[in-house]
């Protein structure tokens, strides 16, 4: 049970570090290319701005939800 545990909570992991991949791929790209087409530099603070803010909600999601599946994997294991 606990080798299950521990499977769940790594799986868990793979997943949430390529989602969170992923999402620094398309933020990096929706940077360059506002900086490259934009010669505006309101628009570029803005982009930026809102990105980061995006970026911070992303992770405290995650985190909450990692915190949230270990929780009820270890309910599940003190009630198994």
């Amino acid at each position: 049970m606990i080798v299950r545990c521990i499977f769940y909570v790594s799986s868990i992991t793979y997943i949430v570090a390529a989602v969170v991949v992923v999402v620094v791929v398309v933020v990096v790209v929706v940077v360059v290319v506002v900086v490259v087409v934009s010669s505006s530099i309101v628009v570029v603070v803005v982009v930026v701005v809102v990105v980061v803010v995006v970026v911070v909600v992303v992770v405290v999601v995650v985190v909450v939800v990692v915190v949230v599946v270990i929780k009820l994997v270890l309910v599940m294991l003190l009630f198994v």
